[in-house]
């Protein structure tokens, strides 16, 4: 095949945020507020997402990162307690029980899929007494959702909580044994959600994150765990001095996110569904032009996926990789599996350890996938790795 005679004009990144007027003036207008941080828009944005995503409450923080961790607080993570996760996201996702001094296992995934195999995840509980593991976070990866139905039966049967990494899947749903859709996020299966406002995120704010669930205790302790530990809430002081009166109850963080970038985050949440639309019709389009091109393998499409990435698997990745960048392709690798990173090869993991995971990270790059790339930026990419593949 013949180069394509498109040119692009700017690099074509693997994801990029869209701003549009009315974002901008969204954000002016909360500049030009009374209040830049702990005002009125921090609660419009949590209501707001909750209702998008079907759960009864929601908790605007600092970024997902910082989600994770006041989950992992939330649930009274411990020092030596063992929670079940991924090898094959971002390093937060693990990261965030280490920070309460517990300890991270991990389990191989589907390799149809990219996602924790969750008859992995039974075959590890069942190698140790019941009450060894305490945790799981199962991470819908790409934007396609685990099956949380079926990782809440394995929860409950070896009582253990359960936090849902959802930083890819705003808007992406599964389909439970009742033929109901189950939004992710929406707090049914996982007793804490997560999402991300990183700009390559379906809604982008800069910097953001939130937390998702159905339980008011956690809801609660949530809120206070972002802003110090401090509360203000009559009914939860011991004394009350007076109208500026607080106490800081037990030691939390400054994980708030400021009015601003929730003014951003509701204008982006108007177009969520529209973005969504969007990034599904690139899917299929890119499903269809590579069903055909020798050496691309796919990841199993399904119904619900949210398509933060798209994920192709070849056997010259990094030949792949260089030649898009030549051509102004700038693709990316998700993700290193966490378990081979230098710190968590201290703790005693080793590559070998989750073959499946290792084969899958040895040929996959994320291609360009964003709600703007246009029709003649994606048949460019297609082109390219369809010429570079023969």
């Amino acid at each position: 095949m013949s180069a394509p005679a498109f040119s692009p004009t700017r690099p074509i990144a693997y994801g990029r945020q869209h701003i549009t007027p009315e974002d901008v003036q969204a954000v002016t207008e909360t500049l030009y507020s009374d209040y830049l941080t702990q005002g009125p828009k921090v609660a419009e944005f949590e209501q707001k997402f909750a209702a998008y995503v079907g759960a009864k409450y929601a908790v605007a923080v600092a970024n997902g990162t910082a989600a994770l961790h006041l989950c992992a607080l939330a649930l009274g993570v411990q020092p030596g307690q063992r929670v079940i996760t991924t090898s094959i996201t971002f390093s937060a996702s693990a990261n965030c029980v280490r920070y309460c001094g517990g300890e991270v296992h991990f389990a191989d995934i589907d390799p149809a899929t990219a996602l924790i195999d969750l008859k992995a995840v039974r075959r590890l509980l069942e190698s140790q007494p019941k009450g060894y593991f305490h945790g799981l976070i199962p991470v819908d990866f790409a934007g396609l959702p685990v099956n949380l139905e079926e990782a809440r039966q394995l929860a409950d049967e070896f009582g253990l909580w359960m936090i849902e990494d959802a930083c890819h899947a705003p808007g992406g749903f599964f389909v439970d044994k009742g033929g109901r859709e189950q939004r992710c996020g929406n707090g049914q299966f996982a007793d804490l959600a997560i999402f991300s406002f990183h700009p390559v995120k379906h809604i982008a704010t800069g910097e953001g994150g939130m937390i998702t669930t159905n339980r008011q205790d956690l809801y609660e302790h949530l809120l206070r765990l972002r802003t110090h530990g401090i509360t203000k809430e009559p009914a939860l002081m011991s004394r009350n001095d007076g109208g500026w009166y607080m106490e800081m109850q037990e030691l939390g963080y400054n994980y708030r996110m400021p009015d601003m970038l929730c003014a951003l985050g509701i204008s982006q949440l108007t177009r969520a569904e529209e973005g969504l639309r969007r990034r599904r019709e690139l899917a299929a389009r890119y499903d269809a032009a590579f069903a055909d091109a020798p050496g691309v393998q796919l990841l199993t499409p399904a119904e619900g996926h949210a398509y933060h990435l798209y994920v192709i698997q070849v056997a010259d990745r990094k030949g792949l990789y260089d030649f898009l960048r030549e051509k102004q392709i700038f693709a990316q690798v998700h993700y290193i599996p966490v378990h081979t990173m230098p710190y968590y090869q201290q703790l005693g993991w080793q590559p070998g350890d989750f073959p499946l995971a290792e084969t899958y990270y040895a040929h996959c790059l994320s291609i360009p996938l964003f709600p703007s790339l246009s029709d003649e930026e994606q048949l460019y990419v297609i082109d390219c790795i369809r010429e570079f593949v023969g």
